[in-house]
């Protein structure tokens, strides 16, 4: 039998690593223990390694940073949970050397949830560490998918007590600003998008009426926020960034998607400093406009 304490950090460690694909183990101590010292993380993580449940890899270029990964025993392991049963599989990290070429851009996802993780506990709203869910996969027809760097799902306690939810896109300036706002035109599409009906499948007035509905509408009563977070450029980077997604928010109807879904953009640093909570986000649908993405509505 496993030595996991099976209601308590261990099996939490291992949530969280197999949903989030990568952690430091600063990230994960910040994520499921803050209260404790990190000795006790650290060695938590050391018996799930040697119960090969994770394993993990040194970054030199970071001040031999050690980051975490799940196994594929971990996986199947915490596949089986509950809290994790109806999620998609995650995209499991071959080997050391495979993790250490991800590392970037998962530890920069990961480091987006924390902030937001953090914020919550801050202001006694409700956003605990499996509420940030990386890679969840939308289906657009054609073999075609959006796929978000996280959906977030967030319990605001000054806003009566609302869920908020929204899909985030972590951008490390490795594209293009125009392969950046091309993500935009995915979101819209993905806003709209009506599965084709199943040949020769029976159907009754009630079920022809559900084929037509947005394929999103079975899983939101809403659709969901779009949250832009970016990182690695600095401040003429970030301009242009937001230029090219209002540049690509002109081009689409401004009805439907646009006027339905506020689209929020903040630097990462900003949200590091301040708090996602803080009126640090650009909407997109209104040059020079400042919010709370907590506080931005659906018209």
């Amino acid at each position: 039998m496993l030595n996991v304490d099976a209601g308590g950090g261990d099996r939490l460690a291992l949530a969280v690593l197999a949903q989030y694909r990568m952690t430091t183990t600063e990230q994960m101590h910040l994520t499921i223990a803050p209260e404790v010292r990190i000795e006790q993380t650290r060695r938590r993580l050391a018996k799930l390694r040697s119960e090969g449940l994770v394993d993990r890899v040194t970054l030199p270029q970071a001040g031999r940073t050690r980051v975490w990964f799940a196994t594929q025993y971990g996986a199947d392991v915490a596949s089986e949970w509950p809290e994790l049963r109806e999620r998609r599989p995650p995209r499991l990290i071959a080997d050391r050397t495979a993790a250490r070429l991800r590392a970037g851009h998962a530890l920069t996802v990961t480091e987006t949830g924390l902030a937001f993780v953090q914020d919550a506990r801050r202001r006694g709203d409700e956003c605990r560490p499996l509420d940030w869910i990386p890679e969840v996969h939308h289906p657009l027809g054609g073999g075609e998918a959006v796929i978000p760097d996280a959906l977030l799902y967030y319990r605001a306690c000054d806003d009566g007590g609302s869920m908020l939810r929204a899909f985030v896109e972590v951008d490390r300036a490795t594209m293009g600003p125009e392969r950046l706002a091309a993500k935009l035109t995915a979101y819209a599409r993905l806003h709209d998008y009506v599965p084709a009906p199943v040949p020769g499948r029976p159907r009754t007035a009630a079920g022809q009426q559900q084929l037509l509905e947005e394929d999103w509408r079975r899983r939101y009563p809403l659709f969901p926020r779009l949250l832009f977070v970016l990182d690695g450029t600095g401040p003429a980077g970030v301009e242009n960034r937001i230029r090219a997604l209002r540049a690509a928010a002109s081009q689409l109807p401004p009805y439907g998607f646009l006027r339905d879904v506020p689209v929020l953009v903040a630097p990462l640093v900003n949200l590091l400093q301040d708090g996602p909570s803080a009126p640090v986000w650009s909407l997109v649908q209104a040059p020079g406009t400042t919010v709370a993405w907590t506080h931005s509505r659906h018209p």
